[in-house]
């Protein structure tokens, strides 16, 4: 794996998360000069002084069963609360038992659910071991990677531990897998808990460790059967404050009690759980604005968002901080229900539960997502009081009743994969089929529906044979860490030679949106900023503007490097977006020069560039289209009978131009239904470029009328043209007629 060296962003997540007081004693070598196993250098006072800490953990406690049952057992299941340890202790111990080994079954991999967890465990195992990062303790996340040969315990996220089966099966590298988070349910985790059923037994040697909170572990058992459980509990139970009644406003109830517990000046960081993403932003820019306002004796409110999703959107330190401020600094975490495994601050003392969340839900049949909001579950409550675990004194407060938790909440949420869209995981199982691990014992199993539709656009898009296996064109769309129909695109881009200003569109759609919301008063200038990037093709070719003005400002000399954040900031863009569309497209070039697919020169504005760029989008994205139905913006989806409108971001909104027919990168039916990232088609490309059977396929509208008249429009002209060429090569040459070239759509 490549080496490389951690980010300015990653050494600011790790300072802002600390669990260490900040008063650092010096590296001093001990006078017995005991050696460390893992490097054989002695170790440094700070070693000793992170071992007292690490001893009075919750999960010292099992330390030596766990070791016995690793020895024993092929899989080890432990149970255990939030913040008892065993993200960072576990690992420790399974690299122990490999080094007692010598090595000789391979090395410790430990998955997380987020990037951040993973980067951040790396970073405080490496401390903890006295090892340096990179070396003898690694991560390896999407799109970014921090280890070498030579590492013996790596943390990952379960996707790319999937990722590496396709070209490791057995993954031969490792002698401990750990699965952390469990609980979590994601996709991936419940494709590996699959799959790596039929791993332990290729290898008996392999031990798998499993990392869950408490109400999973029965469900385990059931499903490996007669294996070693462990339990681990927190020392202290939180004090629960329930309210009197239901919040109708969650949020708004969420942050004037912030602002009560602050004039309290009890001590303490303090956690909100808000229902969403687009919540955390709002309560973000809301405490910076209400900080000015604040008695200053009171000390600093510093909010940290924690997006679940947006895992690189870190926050950059003031420039102006003084380390040695004495001024006292509270810092206030605000995530969703989903992103409890992010909050790794140790003095949490109060925390806020809103008991809301909304909740994507795949529709198969409308192939689009669903936006729910709903309550919490009984075990995401029960985790949010483990928070505050290793406190003695904290408050949980929660924004609904007691009764609430029993009456309204759920006692699990379902697994994702009976909510999510399957066609990357199903195009990843008839990877692994190639292997000989195709068929994966799930533990929830997926909706019948869900892996029909998977299959099926599967098959739209040339991924399969006549079979219903993998096709060659399949087996190269699964080396890109992409959406299915993301790699159709690049895929069809090396036919239409836009290949250089296709990888520019796949990174800055798969980074995060690379557009700030503005905070009130200024959005009348930010959207004069932004016409400046507008296309008049689209938003997608308005990212690769956006893209290019970036790596123009970032290509200034060395003594203005760092004038490209102010320059997003002046532009109303994110930095760390833009960042890593730049590290995302990077690696896809790496990815097209090691399968040797051919990558085009740059022909960016010139119109057949823009034809092509729509081509190769149409040829993967042609089940997202839509069709202005009124003139005034409302888009009818032409797989279902869904209305959405332009995103306020898109430049279309911008400069109040409505094009009839577009394709769309997302759509997820909310209550102010968008459709994102939108670029103007033409009915005759479309044509041109969806396969027939899929056309055929579309349920009947007054859209799929129009599109079949352009069809029969299109037919009779091509059939004169075709005419008019064979009498002409017929007078050339009498011996060779040319027969009318049957009529029909294709995908390029």
């Amino acid at each position: 794996m490549e080496f490389l060296t951690s980010s300015p962003e990653i050494h600011h997540f790790s300072e802002l998360l600390d669990c260490s007081d900040g008063d650092e004693e010096e590296i001093l070598i001990c006078g017995d000069l005991e050696l460390n196993p893992f490097d054989g250098l002695p170790y440094s006072s700070r070693y000793y002084k992170l071992m007292k800490e690490r001893e009075e953990l919750p999960v010292w406690n099992v330390k030596c069963t766990f070791m016995e049952s690793l020895l024993h057992n092929q899989i080890v299941i432990l149970s255990g609360d939030a913040k008892t340890g065993k993200s960072s202790q576990i690992p420790q111990w399974c690299a122990e038992y490999c080094l007692s080994d010598h090595y000789r079954h391979g090395v410790v991999v430990c998955t997380q659910v987020h990037k951040q967890t993973a980067v951040w465990l790396a970073l405080r195992v490496a401390d903890e071991m006295d090892v340096n990062i990179g070396h003898e303790v690694g991560y390896f996340v999407p799109f970014e990677s921090c280890c070498t040969t030579e590492t013996i315990l790596r943390y990952c996220t379960d996707d790319m531990l999937q990722r590496e089966m396709m070209s490791a099966p057995l993954l031969n590298s490792y002698g401990v897998i750990i699965l952390d988070d469990v609980h979590e349910r994601t996709v991936a985790t419940d494709a590996l808990l699959g799959l790596l059923k039929n791993v332990l037994v290729s290898r008996p040697e392999l031990r798998l460790v499993i990392l869950t909170a408490p109400h999973m572990s029965s469900k385990l058992q059931n499903y490996y059967g007669s294996v070693p459980l462990l339990r681990v509990e927190n020392k202290h139970r939180a004090e629960v404050v329930y309210s009197c009644g239901i919040h109708k406003d969650h949020f708004s109830s969420a942050l004037r009690l912030l602002f009560e517990i602050h004039h309290t000046k009890e001590k303490g960081d303090i956690v909100i759980f808000l229902a969403c993403e687009q919540e955390i932003e709002q309560a973000y820019q809301m405490i910076r604005q209400e900080q000015s306002n604040l008695n200053p004796d009171l000390g600093e409110l510093i909010p940290v968002p924690l997006y679940p999703t947006k895992q690189d959107l870190i926050p950059k330190p003031n420039q102006d901080k003084q380390k040695c401020c004495k001024k006292y600094r509270r810092k206030v975490l605000l995530t969703t229900s989903f992103g409890e495994p992010l909050i790794w601050i140790k003095n949490v003392n109060f925390v806020i539960d809103g008991g809301v969340e909304s909740r994507k839900v795949y529709n198969p049949r409308i192939r689009a997502d669903s936006v729910i909001t709903q309550p919490i579950s009984q075990s995401q409550a029960e985790m949010h009081k483990q928070i505050l675990g290793m406190s003695s004194t904290g408050k949980l407060f929660c924004l609904y009743p007691e009764e609430f938790t029993q009456k309204e909440m759920k006692p699990h949420l379902p697994a994702k994969i009976q909510e999510s869209n399957l066609t990357s995981t199903v195009l990843f199982l008839k990877r692994m089929d190639i292997a000989g691990l195709g068929h994966c014992d799930f533990i929830s199993t997926p909706a019948p529906e869900s892996l029909m539709q998977a299959l099926e656009d599967l098959d739209y898009l040339a991924a399969l044979d006549n079979d219903g296996n993998l096709s060659e064109f399949g087996i190269i769309m699964s080396e890109f860490p992409l959406d299915p129909q993301l790699s159709k695109s690049i895929l069809a881009s090396c036919e239409f030679e836009c290949v250089d200003e296709m990888l520019t569109i796949a990174a800055m759609v798969t980074a995060p949106n690379c557009f700030l919301h503005a905070p009130p008063g200024t959005e009348e200038i930010a959207l004069t900023r932004w016409r400046k990037f507008s296309h008049p093709a689209g938003d997608h070719l308005t990212l690769i503007n956006v893209f290019n003005a970036f790596k123009e400002a970032s290509a200034k000399p060395p003594s203005q490097y760092y004038s490209n954040e102010k320059w997003c900031r002046d532009y109303f863009l994110s930095c760390s977006a833009l960042r890593m569309a730049e590290v995302i497209r990077a690696e896809l070039v790496e990815i097209m020069k090691r399968i040797e697919l051919p990558i085009s020169e740059p022909d960016f504005g010139s119109k057949e560039n823009i034809q092509s760029i729509k081509k190769s989008l149409l040829s993967g994205y042609f089940m997202h289209i839509a069709r202005d139905v009124d003139g005034s913006g409302n888009y009818l989806m032409l797989t279902h009978r869904q209305v959405a409108q332009l995103h306020p971001f898109s430049s279309y909104s911008n400069t109040r131009r409505i094009p009839e027919w577009v394709l769309f990168h997302e759509f997820s039916i909310s209550e102010d239904n968008s459709i994102r990232v939108v670029s103007e088609i033409s009915p005759e490309l479309f044509v041109e470029l969806v396969p027939q059977y899929y056309f055929s396929n579309l349920p009947p509208s007054e859209s799929k009328d129009i599109l079949q008249e352009v069809i029969n429009h299109l037919s009779p002209v091509s059939t004169t043209k075709e005419e008019e060429k064979t009498n002409h090569d017929s007078k050339e040459n009498e011996k060779f007629p040319q027969p009318p070239t049957e009529q029909r759509c294709v995908v390029q």
